[in-house]
């Protein structure tokens, strides 16, 4: 007997949630199967996966070799997953499987223009998305993105939707980058704050970027993600409203981030730390270089 979340045999073959599965899968080429076996046994349409339908007659066999009887008919009798059965709200789980197909092709993407080499598992993605009904670019959250970095004449610009659906960006410029940018204007929407108040001033700011390019060799002067929040909470210790911006962190978790170009790595890594959901259009903010520099 088994226990495998995904696919989950009793949704139907083409829900999102499966399809989710097959796009996190995209690299192994799994694909969601009806079962055979089950349906001819039981008269009951089941999904499973190819590798699992494909290896039953052997398992069958083997067990009919050492105990006389198998005491399954289909490789769906093994599972005892019941994670279908635990859905109360099929809508929520429709719309946060098609955001993580999405998200799966934008990694994708991005490891394509990263690496050089196109990636087989794109076109297994493209598909899952056109069977989904979605495509990139139809998310209010990227929409907002290409709308700021229009304005800007095409700088880097990123958006974040948060809990309530509301979006607030955030644009390239000398101090800061777009992702950082969008941090803090989070931030002050979260906690009430007026989007014209500076809750790092340029004057704590400058120190830090003379460290980075003077000292450290860094090229480029803007802070990253991670450094505006260290910024940040130095100054949350007399500063009353940095310090109720920095309360508002927890509610960053969960949220969707779109950047129009790739952010470097330590961008990703401290979105990560604070469990949002980064996409990115595979693009570089210029498009000569091969690899981000810090």
């Amino acid at each position: 007997a088994k226990f495998e979340t995904f696919p989950i045999w009793n949704l139907p073959l083409k829900h999102p949630v499966n399809l989710a599965y097959e796009a996190a899968t995209a690299d192994l080429n799994d694909v969601n199967m009806i079962d055979p076996f089950h349906l001819e046994a039981y008269g009951e349409t089941t999904v499973n996966y190819n590798r699992d339908i494909e290896i039953f007659p052997v398992v069958n066999a083997m067990f009919e070799l050492i105990a006389g009887k198998s005491p399954y008919r289909s490789p769906t009798d093994m599972g005892v997953n019941m994670a279908g059965n635990c859905i109360i709200d099929d809508e929520v789980c429709r719309e946060a499987s098609l955001k993580e197909i999405v998200r799966r092709y934008y990694k994708c993407m991005c490891d394509q223009k990263v690496s050089g080499v196109v990636k087989q598992d794109r076109f297994k993605l493209e598909l899952l998305m056109n069977q989904a009904g979605i495509a990139p670019g139809e998310r209010e959250v990227e929409k907002k993105a290409a709308a700021c970095s229009e304005a800007i004449d095409g700088a880097p610009a990123a958006a974040i939707e948060l809990a309530d659906g509301s979006i607030v960006t955030g644009k390239t410029g000398p101090l800061l980058g777009a992702a950082s940018s969008a941090l803090l204007n989070a931030l002050k929407r979260l906690a009430g704050i007026d989007q014209e108040i500076d809750l790092v001033s340029s004057k704590a700011i400058e120190p830090i970027q003379q460290l980075k390019t003077t000292y450290l060799g860094s090229k480029n002067p803007r802070l990253h993600t991670d450094e505006i929040l260290i910024a940040l909470s130095s100054s949350a210790y007399e500063n009353p409203i940095a310090a109720a911006a920095m309360r508002e962190l927890p509610k960053l978790r969960g949220c969707d981030i779109h950047t129009t170009v790739i952010l470097s790595g330590v961008d990703i890594d401290t979105l990560k730390k604070l469990g949002m959901n980064l996409t990115s259009t595979p693009h570089y903010e210029e498009e000569d270089r091969m690899y981000h520099k810090r």
